[in-house]
C-alpha cells in the first residue's frame, strides 16, 4: 500500500470548534462542561482541550467526558505542537470542543497567545458565549465587532447566557438578525449553573463532591435551551493525520516513573504523550498511596500539584522518599516541577507553620505560611547542563505557585528566566548531580 493510500486510510473524520467569550466570567466553563456531558450522554465520542496553560479545567473536562483533555497553548507551544496536540485529542473523536481563556482576543501579551490566535492556527470556528444579563439590543454591536475584528477568525454562532425571559430573548435575536451570525442558544438565569468559586483555578475537580450532579443538571438545561444540532453543524473538519512534531521536552529516560495523585496532579498531557511517542514507557505511581518508585524505572518525574496539602503524608512515606534518594545516588535523572520541586527540597512548611521534612536532594525550603503569588508565562533558558538539555537550550513554560521560598541555593540554577516581554531576568530552580527542578512548568521547547 502506497503512502498516499495509507494516509487516506488513517484519516478519521473529526470535527471541532472552540467555545470563547468577550471576557472572563461569561460562562465558558459551565457551557463547555454541560455540552461535553450532554453530547457524551448521546453516545458521541467527544474530546476536549483547554486553551492556555490552565491545568485545572482539563480535569473538569475529563470528569464530563470520562476521557483525557489536552492543553493547547498558542504562546507556550510552537504552531506544530498545537496541531499535534489537537490531533491527539481528535483521534477517535466525533467532535472536539476547545474551551478558550479570558476574552477571545485576550492573550499573554496583547493578542499574542489568545484564543483567536489559536483558532486561526488550527482553522477552527468559534462559538461566542455572550453574557446578556446586563444588555439587550447592544449585544448586536458587540457581536458585530467580534465577528469583524479578525478576518481569519470565524465566529460561527452565539449562545446568549443569563437571558431574563422571552421578551429579552426576542430583543437579542432581533439584534443578531442583520449580522449573519446564527443564534445557537438562549441560556436562562439559573442559580444551579454556578460552580464553586475557583480562585485562579485552585479548586480541583476531585474536590467537588457534587460535580456529577452539577454536570447532569447543566447538561439538561443546555439540552432545553441550545440548538445542539445547529452547534454541531458549525464545527469544521479536523485532519487527524497530522504529523507528530516530536517531544516538547526530551524524555528523561526509557522507563520514566511519574508521580500521579492529588499531590502531583498537574501534568501536561502533550509532554507525556511526546515521551511515549519517542518510545519511553510511563510508570505511574502514587506517593499518597504509600507507593514507592516503581522497580525498573531509570528516571523520575515529579509534576506539580498540592504537596502542601499532603505534606504530612509525603513526609511519612519513607519508601517514596528513600526511593528518590537511592535514584539520586545511582545518578538517575530526577526532575521536579513546582510542587515536585518542593518535595525534592529539604523541607516544606505548611499553611499552619508546621515544618515537614522532604527528600533533601535540593537545597530549597518552601513555606505556605504568609504565601506570595507567582504567576505568568516564562521564557526559560537552560543555565546548567542536565537531561533537559545543554546550557542554552530554550523552553517556554508557566509559573503558578503561592508559596514563599525560605532558602534556595542558586549557585547552579536550572533556568535563566524572563517574563512574557523578555524582561526581568532571574534564575529559577537548581541542579545537584542528576537531580533538578524549578517552579516552572515546561510547556514546549522554543
Amino acid at each position: 500500500m502506497d503512502t498516499a493510500t495509507t494516509n487516506s486510510v488513517n484519516r478519521v473524520t473529526s470535527r471541532g470548534l472552540i467555545i470563547s467569550a468577550p471576557a472572563s466570567g461569561c460562562g465558558k466553563t459551565t457551557l463547555t462542561l454541560a455540552l461535553l456531558r450532554l453530547l457524551t450522554s448521546q453516545n458521541l465520542n467527544v474530546a476536549s482541550f483547554k486553551v492556555g496553560p490552565d491545568y485545572i479545567d482539563p480535569a473538569f473536562h475529563a470528569a464530563a467526558t470520562g476521557g483525557t483533555s489536552h492543553n493547547v497553548d498558542p504562546w507556550g507551544m510552537r504552531s506544530e505542537t498545537c496541531a499535534t496536540a489537537l490531533t491527539a485529542a481528535a483521534r477517535g473523536a466525533d467532535l472536539v470542543i476547545g474551551e478558550g481563556m479570558m476574552g477571545l482576543f485576550d492573550g499573554a501579551d496583547g493578542e499574542e497567545g489568545s484564543t483567536a490566535e489559536l483558532a486561526a492556527i488550527l482553522g477552527l470556528p468559534v462559538v461566542l458565549i455572550v453574557d446578556a444579563g446586563a444588555q439587550a439590543a447592544s449585544a448586536g454591536a458587540l457581536i458585530r465587532g467580534f465577528r469583524d475584528y479578525r478576518a481569519n477568525v470565524k465566529v460561527a454562532g452565539v449562545i446568549f447566557n443569563r437571558v431574563g425571559g422571552e421578551a429579552h430573548a426576542k430583543t437579542l435575536r432581533e439584534a443578531c438578525m442583520p449580522l449573519n451570525v446564527p443564534v445557537l442558544g438562549m441560556m436562562p438565569w439559573d442559580e444551579r449553573l454556578t460552580l464553586p468559586e475557583r480562585h485562579l483555578g485552585l479548586i480541583q475537580a476531585g474536590e467537588i463532591d457534587e460535580l456529577g450532579s452539577f454536570l447532569e443538571v447543566a447538561s439538561d438545561i443546555v439540552e432545553q435551551h441550545v440548538n445542539v444540532e445547529a452547534l454541531l453543524r458549525s464545527a469544521s473538519a479536523i485532519d487527524t493525520a497530522a504529523s507528530n512534531c516530536g517531544s516538547s521536552v526530551s524524555p528523561l529516560g526509557q522507563r520514566i516513573a511519574v508521580a500521579q495523585d492529588a499531590a502531583f496532579a498537574f501534568v501536561y498531557e502533550h509532554v507525556v504523550d511526546g515521551w511515549r511517542g519517542a518510545g519511553s514507557e510511563i510508570l505511574p505511581f502514587s506517593p499518597l498511596a504509600e507507593e514507592g518508585v516503581p522497580k525498573g524505572a531509570d528516571s523520575i518525574y515529579l509534576p506539580g500539584g498540592y504537596p502542601e496539602l499532603h505534606a504530612g503524608t509525603i513526609s511519612g512515606n519513607p519508601t517514596f522518599l528513600n526511593g528518590l534518594r537511592e535514584a539520586a545516588e545511582r545518578r538517575l535523572p530526577v526532575y521536579g516541577e513546582c510542587g515536585g520541586y518542593m518535595v525534592l527540597g529539604e523541607a516544606l512548611i505548611d499553611a499552619d507553620g508546621l515544618c515537614h521534612s522532604m527528600a533533601g536532594l535540593l537545597p530549597v525550603v518552601t513555606s505556605f505560611a504568609a504565601p506570595v503569588m507567582h504567576i505568568g508565562y516564562r521564557a526559560l533558558t537552560v543555565a546548567t547542563d542536565s537531561v533537559l538539555g545543554l546550557s542554552g537550550t530554550v523552553f517556554r513554560g508557566h509559573e503558578f505557585h503561592v508559596c514563599r521560598t525560605v532558602t534556595e541555593d542558586k549557585s547552579a540554577p536550572l533556568f535563566a528566566a524572563r517574563d512574557i516581554r523578555g524582561e526581568e531576568e532571574t534564575f529559577l530552580g537548581c541542579v545537584r548531580g542528576s537531580v533538578m527542578g524549578s517552579f516552572a512548568h515546561l510547556i514546549d521547547r522554543a
